[in-house]
């Protein structure tokens, strides 16, 4: 019976490892063709920055905004302080950026966001919202190529994540490996397969129109990829924008980086909860990939934890003597070469997307190293957040100052 057991479970997993493999191959296809023509500016943009105690880098976020290859007159850029306790509203103020003071208690970014896009509502200037987190700084043409996604018809659309400090340490090269990853397999591949990439927390555009609809009724610790789900269900279409880049702040220290991806894991199992049922029977209806894709990027932390167990039950059976026959345990059969050559596998990956970013290996070379360990550490995590019944949201602290001149 507990052999049954096992081979259900394996073949549900190694189903699901494959799906993402094998659809984020399509990454590939005409790997370096533009997908989104150039237009003439003409795509009027509200930029939104929901600010709690970025005083040391909201300066840099506005600068880099106001020096945008994009007509000054059609675009604005709006910081919404929130439960700050610090200067963010005078630094902000200072660079250039005006201020949507927000009047009603907040507990989270998708708050924040939500009482902004009510307050601009009326504003009939705006043609779509632009999203930063306070400590991005932005391309000189991300304005213009959002335009271009625009006027194409994309009404909805997620940027180039890149980042403003991948040489710092192992963690800082861990996460932008992670994102130039996503950015690769997961977004670009989409734009192949007639799917969705995902909202990525910063540096999206969404139409007024979409807003004005739809609303923003996030209730999830992840509103980024919660919105995602939302677009998946109302048969809305996400574009990725490869040429319109965000650099944005890694952390560098292991407790924030913690307290960072519990949050991520929390949120992904509270949208499993609320949308797994509505993605599943939508895609069942309609065949669209995007509300697939959601439900099985939802079960992402249940997924990793079953591996784990997998594994732990292939350790006892091999102590029991009990026989196998399946490709996972016939692999693990071969002991630590098993592990070595998924070590290499891995470092292989890492090596790709820091070359096809155009990126210094040496510079990286801790982050590419120990990924493998950065996302091991991802398996507690989501242990913790599988069993723990809640989780309040808390900031992240950004206190690298970095110009967007040194990152170009």
């Amino acid at each position: 019976m507990i052999q049954i057991i096992y081979y259900v479970l394996f073949v549900f997993t190694l189903t699901y490892g494959l799906y993402f493999a094998i659809t984020g191959l399509f990454a590939f296809k005409n790997m370096r063709k533009k997908l989104i023509k150039k237009h003439k500016p003409k795509t009027k943009f509200a930029v939104l920055i929901a600010s709690r105690n970025e005083e040391m880098v909201i300066g840099n976020l506005v600068k880099s905004l106001k020096q945008q290859n994009y007509p000054e007159d059609l675009f604005e850029v709006y910081v919404i302080p929130n439960n700050c306790t610090d200067d963010t509203e005078k630094a902000a103020k200072k660079a250039g950026a005006k201020i949507i003071k927000c009047t009603v208690p907040t507990k989270s970014k998708g708050e924040v966001l939500k009482f902004t896009f009510e307050k601009l509502s009326k504003n009939k200037d705006i043609d779509a919202y632009l999203i930063f987190d306070a400590d991005n700084v932005v391309h000189p043409d991300f304005l213009a190529r959002m335009n271009d996604a625009y006027v194409e018809g994309t009404r909805v659309a997620q940027c180039f994540r890149d980042s403003k400090n991948p040489s710092d340490n192992w963690i800082s090269g861990s996460y932008s490996i992670f994102y130039w990853i996503q950015n690769f397999f997961f977004d670009k591949s989409r734009m192949q397969i007639n799917g969705s990439p995902l909202i990525n927390g910063t540096g999206f555009m969404v139409a007024k129109e979409v807003i004005d609809t739809m609303g923003f009724n996030t209730v999830t610790l992840t509103e980024d990829i919660e919105f995602t789900a939302q677009c998946a269900l109302n048969g809305i279409k996400i574009k990725f924008v490869e040429d319109a880049i965000t650099y944005d702040e890694q952390v560098v220290e292991f407790s924030a980086s913690w307290k960072q991806r519990k949050r991520w894991s929390m949120g992904n199992i509270q949208c499993f909860k609320q949308y797994s049922s509505s993605l599943f029977k939508t895609f069942i209806k309609t065949g669209n990939i995007a509300c697939l894709d959601m439900l099985l990027s939802f079960t992402a932390p249940f997924i990793q934890v079953l591996t784990c167990i997998l594994t732990f039950l292939l350790f006892i059976f091999r102590l029991i003597n009990l026989h196998l026959y399946d490709i996972f345990a016939y692999m693990y059969s071969w002991g630590i070469f098993y592990f070595l050559l998924g070590y290499l596998f891995n470092v292989i990956i890492n090596i790709f997307v820091v070359v096809y970013n155009k990126k210094n290996v040496k510079e990286i070379m801790s982050g590419i190293l120990l990924f493998t360990l950065f996302m091991l550490t991802w398996i507690p995590i989501n242990f913790i957040c599988i069993f723990k019944k809640d989780l309040a949201w808390e900031p992240i602290k950004h206190n690298r100052s970095i110009d967007i001149d040194e990152v170009k």
